[in-house]
């Protein structure tokens, strides 16, 4: 934690010395970052050699060769890297679908892009217990408390989810107040807010939190199978359909990306019910 807090303080000073001192442009924020990102992964790794360490990094070991497990942990971590692969494909065709709207609209998404982010941390942050609980309640073949912990998690979730959303949406006319956009801009940015909020509090507790328990629980592949599936049948697709299509502009596309969350949510949830993840080996 300190490691992060320390390279996002260096890395936003020197984003502010290469833009406002040197006069660098783009170039001022892209060198103080990759700067950060490397001081921030010596410093992971030293700290991850430390013998004080109950679980620590051996030079020994690195090399080593342990076909079953790697086995084991390939198949978690392949279909996890393809899954975010196509997320990161369709976010940019996304993108560029944007740019093909009107100057007030794009500088609309940007504003509630940063606004969007604020609002999913709730979910974000519920994701890594989900991972943890369920990861060892599974790898001691505990699924009766796996199980509970599942209830647990998704009415905690939810609820956090529903207030943290309900929260960022009260102060979002705040923070458009003093955004340096159109008032037409300022107008779009609540209701994108508003549509994403609402969708983000309600269905991204399952369809992401969730969906991390179930990986969590060794159910990669269907989870992989399902979230490449809706990203681009249901986000990239419905986000044309209504944002190009329709002509809706980025309010089409904020309703193709909930869409996304409704049915993965929904899926998601029909699966934990069904008990199938329950059937796996984790490492």
């Amino acid at each position: 934690m300190y490691i992060s807090i320390v390279a996002n303080v260096i890395n936003v000073i020197g984003n502010c010395v290469g833009v406002f001192l040197l006069h660098l442009g783009a170039a001022g924020v892209a060198y103080p970052s990759l700067i950060s990102q490397i001081m921030s992964a010596v410093a992971v790794t030293v700290f991850c050699f430390n013998k004080k360490n109950p679980v620590r990094y051996k030079a020994a070991d690195i090399f080593s060769w342990d076909g079953m497990l790697l086995k084991k942990i390939m198949g978690i971590a392949l279909p996890n890297g393809v899954e975010n692969g196509v997320h990161q494909l369709v976010k940019v065709a996304l993108s560029s679908m944007v740019a093909l709207f009107g100057t007030y609209q794009i500088a609309a998404n940007g504003v509630a892009q940063s606004i969007w982010s604020l609002a999913s941390i709730m979910g974000l942050a519920m994701s890594p217990v989900y991972t943890t609980v369920i990861g060892q309640c599974m790898g001691a073949k505990d699924i009766d408390s796996a199980n509970f912990y599942f209830k647990k998690l998704n009415k905690i979730t939810l609820v956090l989810s529903i207030l943290w959303n309900i929260l960022i949406f009260a102060i979002t006319p705040l923070i458009v107040q003093y955004s340096a956009i159109s008032p037409e801009a300022k107008s779009l940015v609540i209701w994108l807010v508003l549509i994403n909020n609402i969708f983000n509090g309600l269905a991204y507790p399952f369809a992401g939190s969730l969906g991390n328990g179930l990986r969590a629980a060794g159910d990669v592949k269907f989870t992989m199978i399902i979230s490449i599936t809706l990203t681009i049948a249901a986000r990239l697709l419905f986000s044309a359909l209504f944002g190009l299509w329709l002509n809706w502009g980025v309010i089409g596309v904020a309703i193709g990306m909930s869409i996304d969350l409704v049915f993965r949510g929904a899926i998601f949830i029909w699966r934990y019910k069904s008990q199938k993840w329950t059937k796996f080996n984790v490492v």
